[in-house]
């Protein structure tokens, strides 16, 4: 802790304002909005008492080729088809292949994943089909 000098009101007032700016980080968790193809995931989280997961697809896709997640993690092109649960990933499927404290942050940190807002709707944010001849 900083030492504080005696009678500064103006020092006060800004040590206050930076404590309360620090505070209100630790103890407040931001709901997130789904932006444009980003992945809602409420299936189950909602009626486990979570908040519905928002997966940041652009995010993964700028990292690794669609065969990473969708080949080799088995996740089916398709949202909402896949079943997708906390058990699964805690058993290094899925998410919990790289999410697992070694390659990627891991499952303790709940609120990474819960941020949606409650009432969301699974599906894919901006559109869920490809402009291309076939549906997935």
């Amino acid at each position: 802790m900083l030492p504080r000098p005696k009678n500064n009101f103006w020092w006060t007032v800004a040590y206050v304002a930076g404590l309360m700016l620090v505070l209100s980080e630790l103890f407040t968790v931001e709901l997130a909005r789904a932006e444009y193809a980003d992945v809602v995931l409420n299936r189950l989280s909602e009626a486990n008492g979570m908040r519905p997961v928002i997966y940041p697809h652009w995010f993964h896709r700028i990292r690794f080729r669609c065969k990473v997640c969708h080949s080799e993690l088995g996740f089916q092109m398709r949202a909402g088809s896949n079943d997708i649960n906390m058990m699964k990933l805690m058993d290094g499927k899925y998410c919990g292949m790289c999410h697992n404290n070694e390659i990627a942050w891991g499952l303790d940190n709940c609120h990474r994943c819960h941020s949606g807002r409650k009432g969301m709707q699974t599906g894919i944010r901006g559109g869920h089909k490809a402009g291309g001849p076939g549906f997935w």
